[in-house]
């Protein structure tokens, strides 16, 4: 009866051990589990990283009419708190002497014009990507010194003898379109001087250099109690338009389509028509 107990407890022994070994198979293939989850959430996290790393950054440079100074360095800023990480630099001036330097080679990631006339300089060298789009407009006004002291009341004003009037050069747009208002009008103006871009027409008139300067409404606003302005109904023949278009050489061509496309936001579009900028 001791000899049939004996048989009977060592298969039941062999039946738990086989239960053990399969709870332990059980406990690896959960912890495998576990470290598989554990590897596809660090593998995804990683990837998450990568694309992180894709994000806007690095320089920025970008070119642009001397009118968009102070507009276009606010939007700077702001472009750069959005993307941290980047840097936008500025190189303003006439636009037919920023259109020279891009097709001469100058590095730079962006141009804004202030005339389609001189987008074209760049766009007829191939140094343009894509299509120049308009993102606002601007219109002339006659700067005076403060309180209007020579009592200038029209285009027609600024003719008189003795009075000293500065123009934009004939090839920068803010001196075209002067110039195209003058002879809409059949006046003839012979001023002291002509400047290389509208704010050194502007800065003539703020240090008494000169009594007046035709410029645009956004200069005279930039100016605030430096200047007067004086509309004239002839500016409405001369309205320039504003086109800015990604360059054929940018080096970073991600945060300079960004600065674009920030440019031509309902965010962009508010600093500019704050400005005094007329909307494209």
């Amino acid at each position: 009866m001791t000899r049939t107990v004996r048989r009977t407890r060592r298969p039941l022994q062999v039946a738990a051990l086989g239960a053990v070994a399969m709870l332990a198979l059980g406990a690896c293939s959960s912890s495998d589990d576990s470290s598989s989850t554990k590897s596809d959430a660090s593998s995804s996290a990683s990837s998450a990283s990568g694309s992180d790393s894709g994000k806007v950054s690095g320089q920025v440079t970008v070119f642009a009419a001397a009118s968009l100074k102070e507009s276009f360095e606010k939007l700077g800023k702001q472009f750069e708190q959005e993307h941290p990480g980047t840097k936008v630099t500025f190189s303003f001036g006439g636009s037919d002497s920023l259109a020279a330097s891009i097709t001469g080679g100058a590095p730079a990631d962006v141009f804004a014009s202030a005339s389609p006339k001189t987008m074209k300089i760049v766009t007829d060298a191939g140094d343009a990507s894509g299509t120049p789009a308009t993102f606002v407009r601007n219109q002339l006004e006659i700067a005076t010194l403060p309180g209007n002291p020579d009592k200038v009341a029209s285009l027609k004003d600024l003719t008189r003898s003795g009075l000293k009037v500065v123009l934009c050069d004939k090839e920068v747009p803010c001196g075209a379109a002067a110039q195209k208002a003058l002879d809409a009008s059949r006046l003839k103006l012979t001023p002291v001087s002509y400047e290389q871009d509208v704010k050194a027409a502007l800065t003539k008139v703020e240090l008494k250099e000169a009594d007046a300067a035709v410029v645009y409404k956004t200069d005279v606003h930039a100016a605030g109690e430096k200047v007067e302005g004086v509309e004239f109904p002839e500016s409405a023949d001369a309205i320039n338009d504003y086109p800015i278009t990604l360059l054929k050489d940018t080096q970073n061509a991600d945060a300079a389509k960004a600065f674009i496309a920030l440019v031509q936001s309902a965010e962009g579009q508010k600093v500019l028509t704050e400005a005094g900028f007329l909307k494209p």
